[in-house]
């Protein structure tokens, strides 16, 4: 209930004084804005990004917005590039949530702190589920979840979102899982095709394709209302314990998530207003959803007040959280 409460009053002002914001939004004419996307071209990541920054430019009129993708390190040299940037509104950008894992769990590559990155929106949400690959020999969720011998899933690597949230499904409701590491882009789809991998956890929507193409099938739902996935077993009919209900409370609350975008600390707050409602703009632009839905790209936004309430709410986990996750992460 205060969620949306919260939601509706910061709507309301974005919503106010359109004169004075038209005013505002021209503090970038003639300048160029850096939007660093912390992925590889071509993923899902940077066709997000292309396409928010074809629509922004229309909200911050005069201004150039220039796509910069920097991957690496599963979006952390990105993220890390972001934070560092000087708190001018010029550079902005976009990386995968699961940097919470990495944060909660003490990763010494970090360089930041999720806290006091200038939130600016997000664009989607993440539905996690688990896509099992129809030449795999399992017919059924129940028959992965009986298995005597460990079965393979595909994750992007130690410290990536895909790794933290294998670890802490197969942790949370006892599956004998096999993670097996270094997969990018669709080469685990290939990896399923040719019989290597067994699984994958995703996002739905990153996997969608798959599973019309019937080349893999819906295991189980992790995260997403209850419409998004229907028929298709609920992870919550499987936890046994509390420790692993925290988990999964975790990871469903960071793929609520989804595409964000930030700015560097201590943005100015004429700076930081503008660019967040520049954004929420874009995220009701009738030509910008129209050019969504034509790519296959769901969107659910939310505006950067709510975005650092959340993100702030999502990084204070008690003591055990911590440590479970981090037992999670270790295989």
């Amino acid at each position: 209930m205060l969620t949306r409460w919260l939601i509706a009053l910061v709507v309301a002002a974005l919503m106010l004084s359109p004169p004075a914001f038209a005013a505002e939004s021209e503090m970038f004419k003639g300048k160029t804005i850096t939007y660093i996307v912390a992925t590889s071209p071509g993923g899902g990541y940077d066709t997000y990004g292309r396409l928010i920054v074809r629509h922004l430019q229309k909200y911050l009129p005069g201004s150039r917005i220039l796509v910069k993708n920097v991957p690496g390190a599963g979006n952390v040299i990105g993220a890390n590039q972001i934070y560092s940037a000087r708190p001018d509104g010029l550079t902005i950008g976009m990386f995968n949530t699961g940097l919470i894992y990495d944060q909660l769990v003490g990763s010494k590559a970090l360089r930041f702190d999720l806290a006091k990155f200038s939130w600016i929106g997000k664009a989607a949400t993440e539905a996690r589920a688990v896509v099992i690959a129809q030449n795999s020999g399992l017919k059924s969720f129940n028959d992965l979840l009986n298995s005597k011998v460990p079965v393979k899933f595909a994750t992007s690597g130690v410290g990536t979102a895909s790794y933290f949230e294998t670890r802490i499904l197969a942790d949370s409701i006892h599956l004998n899982v096999q993670t097996v590491n270094g997969f990018s882009g669709n080469t685990g789809e290939m990896s399923m095709l040719r019989g290597e991998i067994a699984a994958q956890v995703s996002t739905v929507d990153s996997l969608e394709q798959f599973v019309k193409n019937g080349r893999g099938y819906w295991g189980l739902a992790i995260s997403g209302d209850d419409t998004l996935l229907q028929g298709v077993p609920k992870v919550t009919q499987y936890v046994r314990d509390e420790r692993g209900r925290q988990l999964l409370t975790l990871l469903q609350a960071i793929s609520e998530l989804g595409r964000l975008t930030a700015g560097p600390p201590s943005m100015p707050a004429n700076i930081l207003a503008v660019h967040r409602q520049a954004l929420f703009a874009v995220m009701k632009d009738l030509e910008f959803l129209a050019e969504a839905k034509k790519l296959s790209l769901p969107i659910d936004a939310l505006p950067g007040e709510v975005v650092e309430a959340k993100i702030k709410a999502v990084l204070n986990q008690p003591a055990e959280t911590i440590t479970a996750l981090k037992r999670a992460s270790e295989g």
